[in-house]
């Protein structure tokens, strides 16, 4: 069968149509890559995770003999009675995984102890420990199922959280609750909703370096609203109960305390909950004190705080502020073995990492993520925004950077060994390999489909604020005549489309291949660019807006084959609040515009992201009303599609609902489609699939009313 005609009269790439296929079995192509790395301190092994092939959605753990170069593979869920479904899952796995992104099965996470040489993980809730020397898997035989595991340091104990009580079982079989609570709502040793989803804390308890002690988060949820998410395709269903913290209302309360693991004495940890209720990092590093970073719920000041095990007292190490709020790192706090303090502060306009008091990297530097800090500290920053390199610093040392090629990497660290993640301008897939004292020793297979799309990007910088941008084209050729435009963001905080590397582009290339020139565009609030950039959107999304306008003019003024006579413009989550926006404000310049899992009003997006950036509604009504979508329902002139999953328990469904309602009572027709069992991730290869598919005939019909 011939491939479809694309918009303008071209024909699609051979190939190309196979792409949401491929796309929705490969999980966008994360299936088969080698992910979840630890590295002994002494350098001897890794373990890690990886599915067995590029289709397969099953992860296993692995270990790496950095010797030898081999690897072995140490635990198969098919083994074991695994059954491939999410049934099982308990609500706190399905919810982590959820907060996480998890596109996979199997093990999807695991915890070793200190020396890397035995490792934890729960498979559908059952507990099982693997010897990572040996090979030696056996089950463990917990009173439930299990959420969370976690090695103490010595290898002799394991801790999990069944139901939300504070379990800790001794490897030979004895379990003893650490931790209750009468009150269904709450919960030990598990991180709260934005905790989660929006500080990166995905944990909530943390063993001291001795094993003899845990601190663990209490979270008490009564405070919090409860939403329900229903399945309208079964009535009979009771609709899911969630807590959702929206801006403005109640917060989870939560607590942390210290247990001595053989007598059960617990010890309230005290520090100003009323100033700073926000519990975003903790850290119980070698030979130092139980160290928080706790927050304002106006995100304006943080404090490191160090925690007294014995007294509950806490003293003030370090104390930051912020007139717009303060930046969360992750990895940061931590230590170095010495004890020194390790953190990420907002100095001249750059995340900057601070040793001991003393700035350690240079402002032109930003500082993306701390990930290990022994007799030095290895992170990753950007200079250049579209990069993100690994680099490694030390108390009185400048910056050396390990990484050369543009791209982004990634590593995990151990003694003299580094596990670098590599996604370049030279390969659609990324690479992994062990380097040992900075030489390369081994490479970790990667099992992964290549994609039968071949991203070209053209990298761009475009209007008087340099947006960073890439151009995908038809072939990755130049054409001979006009063609129409597809603008595809994200364009908002937290989240980088423009990066140095091909995978990034695959779905737009796809789109591109259809007869689309696809521009990809960064724009104010995105990562990578520091504090002032930052900022650019406290209190006003709509500048994202602004800057996509911009930049397609900058753009076609360069290029004289894109048609703005047919723009059209999609995304997701914050992609589809700008995509809904650019149709609903500027309809002289977008001609149609696909919306999916939109946030429409912000006043129903929860409390620690919204009110970073807008404030607290009750105390700034017109910030709110300026950023929400709904009252400008009766401009809509121009075809909208809006897409949402019934099932999305962080953009829920009412966003979109409401903005349809709206809509509807204006008169102003959109198409709208509504997934039951579709979270804000798809996991499913027809929706996957099809999504797509029926986004592409969306835009061939809406732009073939204004031809060139």
């Amino acid at each position: 069968m011939a491939a479809p005609a694309a918009p303008g009269g071209a024909e699609a790439h051979p190939g190309s149509d196979d792409y949401p296929r491929q796309a929705a079995r490969t999980r966008n192509f994360s299936l088969g890559v080698p992910r979840s790395f630890t590295v002994a301190p002494d350098g001897s092994r890794v373990a890690f995770l990886r599915t067995r092939a590029g289709d397969d959605p099953v992860s296993c753990l692995w270990v790496l003999d950095v010797g030898t170069g081999t690897e072995r593979l140490v635990f198969d869920p098919r083994a074991h009675a695994y059954g491939e479904g999410e049934a099982t899952l308990s609500p706190a796995e399905r919810a982590r995984r959820e907060r996480v992104r998890e596109q996979a099965g199997g093990v999807v996470a695991y915890a070793t102890d200190r020396e890397v040489r035995r490792a934890v993980f729960d498979l559908d809730g059952r507990l099982f420990l693997a010897d990572l020397g040996d090979g030696e898997v056996r089950e463990l035989r917990p009173p439930g199922p299990v959420d969370d595991p976690r090695l103490d340091p010595p290898g002799t104990r394991v801790a999990y959280v069944i139901g939300g009580s504070l379990h800790v079982m001794e490897i030979d079989g004895v379990n003893r609750v650490l931790a209750a609570d009468d009150e269904p709502d709450v919960n030990w040793g598990l991180p709260e909703f934005v905790a989660a989803e929006e500080m990166s804390r995905l944990r909530g308890h943390w063993w001291s370096p001795d094993g003899s002690h845990i601190a663990a988060a209490r979270v008490d949820e009564r405070p919090v609203a409860v939403w329900r998410i229903g399945d309208p395709t079964d009535p009979a269903a009771e609709p899911r109960a969630v807590r959702y913290p929206a801006a403005g209302t109640a917060n989870a309360a939560v607590t942390l305390s210290v247990f001595d693991v053989a007598t059960g004495e617990r010890m309230d940890i005290e520090w100003d909950r009323a100033a700073f209720p926000y519990l975003a990092r903790v850290d119980w590093s070698e030979g130092v004190s139980l160290t928080l970073l706790v927050q304002s719920r106006d995100q304006r000041a943080a404090r490191v705080l160090e925690a007294d095990d014995r007294t509950g007292k806490t003293t003030v190490v370090r104390e930051d502020a912020d007139p717009a709020w303060v930046d969360l790192t992750p990895g940061s706090p931590t230590r170095l073995s010495d004890g020194r303090l390790v953190h990420v502060v907002t100095v001249d306009g750059a995340g900057r990492v601070l040793i001991g008091g003393e700035l350690a990297t240079p402002p032109g530097l930003q500082v993306r993520e701390v990930l290990g800090a022994r007799d030095d500290v290895v992170f990753t920053a950007s200079e250049e925004p579209t990069e993100v390199h690994v680099w490694r610093v030390g108390p009185g040392q400048p910056p050396e950077r390990l990484t050369d090629q543009p791209g982004v990497h990634a590593a995990a660290v151990g003694g003299d060994v580094l596990v670098v993640t590599s996604t370049t301008e030279e390969d659609v897939l990324p690479r992994t390999e062990v380097r040992r004292g900075g030489r390369p020793v081994a490479a970790v297979e990667r099992l992964a489909e290549r994609p039968v799309v071949d991203p070209r990007p053209v990298f761009v910088s475009l209007g008087p604020r340099d947006l960073r941008g890439a151009l995908l084209l038809p072939g990755g050729r130049e054409p001979g005549g006009k063609l129409p435009v597809l603008l595809d963001p994200y364009g908002g905080p937290g989240w980088q489309r423009v990066v140095r590397t091909p995978a990034a582009y695959l779905t737009s290339q796809w789109f591109a291949e259809h007869g689309f020139a696809v521009l990809v565009v960064d724009g104010r609030g995105t990562p990578g660019r520091g504090a002032a950039w930052d900022r650019e959107v406290f209190r006003d999304f709509t500048v994202a807006l602004d800057d996509q306008v911009d930049a397609l003019h900058a753009a076609a003024e360069r290029f004289g084959f894109l048609g703005l006579s047919r723009v059209a413009i999609r995304g997701w989550s914050f992609g589809g609040y700008l995509a809904a926006m650019a149709v609903l404000r500027r309809p002289d310049v977008f001609h149609a515009a696909v919306a999916g899992a939109p946030v429409t009003d912000f006043r129903l997006y929860d409390t620690h992201y919204t009110e970073r950036y807008l404030g607290h509604p009750g105390e700034e009504p017109e910030v709110y009303r300026r950023n929400s979508l709904i009252e400008d329902a009766p401009k809509l002139e121009r075809p909208l599609m809006l897409i949402h999953g019934l099932a999305d328990d962080n953009v829920v469904v009412a966003h979109t609902l409401s903005l349809s309602a709206a809509l509807f009572e204006a008169g102003r027709r959109h198409e709208l489609l509504l997934l039951p069992n579709l979270t804000h991730l798809s996991r499913s290869e027809a929706v996957t699939e099809n999504l797509l598919r029926l986004q592409l005939d969306f835009l061939r019909r809406a732009l073939s009313f204004e031809p060139d």
